[in-house]
């Protein structure tokens, strides 16, 4: 609703005040109540509760909203009363050692199954030495040696008579076996006896005799191969009995200890699959386990029989909320470890880790969007397992490298979870558009709100929100005052007195260093004016650039006239913004006009300082004259308007109406009071509009006035709609309550204008003239006077003889 003509504005209506006389304080223990974001808190309740698949929540917001303690603080809540999720482990697979089996199990029991296969092998390595300590194994090995050795012995016995009835010696050397021909000859007491031929006697002997031993020997030869070959058959029978009987030997001792294990996991089949694998290989190198268990300082690598815990969880705790801070894409997904030993690196299923992907399988991962966007690959990742159901733990250098590195390849654990990312309105938009699968895998926007209406309740909950976290945060206890001067710094954040920032991390930090203040003080209690001299403090550490610029204007370097009047000169008002500092100041707007067809001309315009909005703005102006001044004659007038001592870019309308003024004043030759800075935008109709940042625009104007001396005439003159948003600062209010400095509202450009120059706008009669003594009939005799003095530059005539020639020329020049 709009509201009366100009307005001045009273203290109270200036900044709005809070009061807490009827609020009880919350108790000790009593906790922090989540304000004003039903819309989220329901689309998350809805969302979360839905069992589809691709019901992934976006939560969008500012910071500090409590987007993030809520989704953590909510999802507990809901995991709590979940069903906890499976553990997964990670062991050797006997078949194919390049790929881990992964085994799940209940909640709770991976831990469990580390320590009990640890404390079995220990068992079994005992029980394997103690078997094959004892006497019987040793008699029963010996057994069998002994008649191995005893066959051996008669086999070759058998040859050696053979070989001697036919004349020859069977030898054996490290070559093998050798054939020596024998001779008999007679020894001292005349026996008769069989000696070796010897090599020259060998080669004395006839062709014929030669050929016959050759024949002789290859005969005995070919025996003794045939003997050999049973032996080394009889040999492998040998090592199998006896192997058979020491893998029967083992597998008996250790058969009692997996079968009790098994027991302690039942319903586990594929845990009993690998037990039983893991069994056999025992089994088959028990050898290992001997020589660990007789020699200490044996080296024996058991890391196979391992347990690699990947994930685990206690068995009542519910389901798991991981928030993952640094979305990596090992972070996420996990990674294989390697490690460096003797200048190589190595690595096995051991050193599988797990991601947060593995941590938050069977509930619920909570992301920051912009962080998943920065880390290469993983917001792929992430798409690539809600897709799938599955996570392979990969290594990205085999991806992408040239030549890739084997490694061993885990199998993929099926996934199962909710994922949740936070971020702001942009990022959520940017995903919306250029990722097809986005709208698939997240089905649910939660909104959080930025601002609540300024209620009696609303004020009530942010106070008792500021008590509790004061409290826990160990801070100084706030005196009701300092609690109204807070909710009062929340409505100044949010830009309007009517409501109530939610970005708690702002007001949070005020409320810390308030308690800082007043503890520096050696107060008890954080009061009003700890608060208040808090918020200067923080001010003042970020106003050494606005300090600076204000500095130019007292060694009058920048020219701002704060006192008198002139003509075609005035004060606009700009904001300064930067990170989280923002801070007004005025800027000198001057105008020329004359005569010609130039039409209004911004000056930072023409030289590519200002921005589209601005432009737009000095375009409405032009039709703004067309539209009071052009209905019964052309116009034809040139106006330059510049930001003076302005260097750098400048947008936005909000000083559309400004320029304006300025316009009229020079048109009109009317001067403006330069102690009212003016901000503002405008229709083509002549309506004055909002604008943004006010507060810093009055304020920074209050600065400049008080530098130089405070009148008691200067002021501000703002839209009416922006009366709203005021939440000035104490020294503001305190000023304009004392009456030495003023507010003003306006609807429109006639009532701004009548107050800067203190002549009435003018009405149009109902022939549309303007009284001559108003603005506006002071502006239409100007350009009705241009007007003719073009006409008759143009050649034109008043005489009824030439109006035809003289409206031709007037049109040529307008065209022109």
């Amino acid at each position: 609703m709009k509201k009366a003509a100009v307005q001045e504005l009273s203290s109270s209506q200036v900044r709005r005040r809070c009061s807490l006389s009827n609020m009880a304080l919350p108790a000790r223990g009593e906790s922090a109540p989540f304000i004003g974001q039903s819309r989220a808190v329901d689309a998350m309740e809805f969302g979360m509760g839905v069992a589809a698949t691709g019901y992934n929540a976006f939560v969008v917001g500012l910071p500090g909203t409590g987007r993030t303690s809520y989704v953590l603080s909510s999802l507990k809540e809901r995991a709590a009363a979940m069903e906890t999720p499976q553990d997964w482990v990670y062991v050797y697979n006997f078949e194919d050692p390049s790929v881990p089996v992964a085994i799940s199990l209940p909640s709770g029991q991976g831990r469990l199954l580390e320590s009990e296969c640890a404390a079995m092998l220990e068992e079994v390595k005992t029980a394997i030495a103690n078997a094959f300590e004892r006497a019987t194994y040793e008699e029963a090995k010996a057994q069998k040696i002994n008649a191995f050795q005893e066959n051996i012995a008669k086999t070759m016995s058998a040859i050696s008579d053979e070989a001697e009835k036919r004349g020859f010696a069977v030898k054996r050397t490290p070559q093998g076996f050798v054939n020596v021909p024998l001779k008999k000859t007679t020894d001292e007491t005349g026996a008769e006896k069989k000696e070796e031929i010897s090599s020259d006697e060998y080669e004395k002997l006839p062709e014929s005799e030669k050929k016959r031993l050759k024949d002789i020997s290859d005969a005995i030869t070919s025996r003794t191969l045939q003997a050999l070959r049973r032996i080394r058959e009889k040999e492998r029978q040998l090592k199998s009995s006896i192997t058979s009987m020491e893998e029967d030997i083992c597998r008996g001792a250790i058969t009692p200890y997996f079968d009790e294990l098994l027991e302690k996991f039942p319903h586990c089949p594929r845990l009993a699959a690998w037990l039983e694998t893991m069994k056999a290989n025992v089994v088959s190198n028990f050898g290992a386990f001997v020589a660990a268990a007789r020699d200490d300082s044996a080296d024996v690598d058991f890391s196979i029989y391992k347990i690699n815990v990947l994930v685990s969880h206690e068995k009542n705790d519910g389901a798991p909320v991981v928030w993952e801070t640094n979305p990596t894409y090992y972070n996420l997904a996990g990674k294989l470890e390697y490690e460096l030993r003797q200048g190589y690196y190595n690595t096995d299923f051991t050193h599988i880790v797990a991601g947060a992907i593995h941590r938050a399988n069977g509930g619920f991962l909570v992301l920051e969007a912009e962080q998943l966007l920065r880390n290469f690959m993983s917001y792929d990742l992430l798409k690539r397992v809600l897709r799938s159901g599955k996570l392979p733990i990969e290594s990205l250098g085999e991806q992408y490298s040239a030549a890739p590195v084997a490694s061993p390849r885990p199998e993929a654990i099926p996934i199962k979870l909710r994922v949740v990312l936070i971020g702001n309105h942009e990022l959520y938009y940017l995903l919306q558009e250029y990722d097809p699968e986005f709208q698939k895998l997240f089905k649910l926007v939660a909104e959080f709100d930025y601002e609540i209406d300024r209620t009696e309740q609303s004020e009530a909950d942010v106070a008792r929100l500021i008590v509790i976290k004061a409290r826990e945060s160990g801070l100084l206890p706030f005196d009701r005052s300092g609690l109204e001067e807070l909710v009062d710094y929340a409505a100044r954040l949010s830009g309007d007195q009517n409501k109530l920032s939610l970005q708690f991390n702002k007001l949070f930090e005020l409320v810390v260093e308030s308690s800082a203040w007043a503890k520096k003080a050696g107060s008890k209690k954080v009061y009003r004016r700890q608060v208040i001299h808090a918020f200067d403090e923080k001010r003042r550490r970020s106003a050494l650039l606005e300090e600076k610029i204000r500095g130019g204007f007292m060694e009058n370097l920048v020219r701002i006239d704060t006192t008198g009047e002139a003509v075609g000169q005035i004060n606009g008002l700009a904001v300064v913004s930067f990170a989280d500092v923002a801070f007004g100041h005025p800027s000198r707007i001057t105008a020329n006009t004359f005569m010609g067809p130039g039409g209004v001309v911004n000056i930072e315009r023409e030289t590519n300082m200002a921005g589209p909005i601005h432009n737009k703005g000095v375009l409405t102006l032009s039709s703004y004259f067309g539209r009071i001044y052009a209905q019964k004659m052309p116009i034809n007038f040139t106006a330059r308007i510049a930001f003076e001592q302005q260097y750098g870019g400048i947008d936005g309308d909000s000083a559309s109406s400004t320029e304006l003024y300025c316009l009229l004043s020079s048109l009109a030759d009317l001067p403006i009071r330069q102690e009212v800075a003016v901000t503002g935008s405008v229709d083509q109709l002549g309506n004055v509009q909002p604008i943004g940042g006010v507060n810093e625009k009055i304020e920074g104007f209050f600065d400049y006035c008080q530098a130089k001396g405070l009148t008691g005439s200067q002021g501000v003159m703002i839209p009416w709609q922006n009366e709203q948003h005021l939440m000035l600062s104490h020294r503001v209010a305190d000023a304009i309550s004392k009456g030495i400095f003023h507010v003003w509202t306006v609807q429109t450009i006639d009532e701004g204008i009548e107050l800067l120059t203190g002549v009435p706008a003018g009405s149009p009669d109902s022939r549309g003239n303007y009284p001559a003594s108003s603005v506006h009939g002071r502006v239409f005799a100007r350009l009705k006077e241009w007007h003719k003095q073009a006409l008759k530059l143009a050649g034109g005539s008043s005489h009824p003889a030439a109006k035809k020639k003289g409206t031709k020329n007037a049109r040529r020049g307008r065209a022109e």
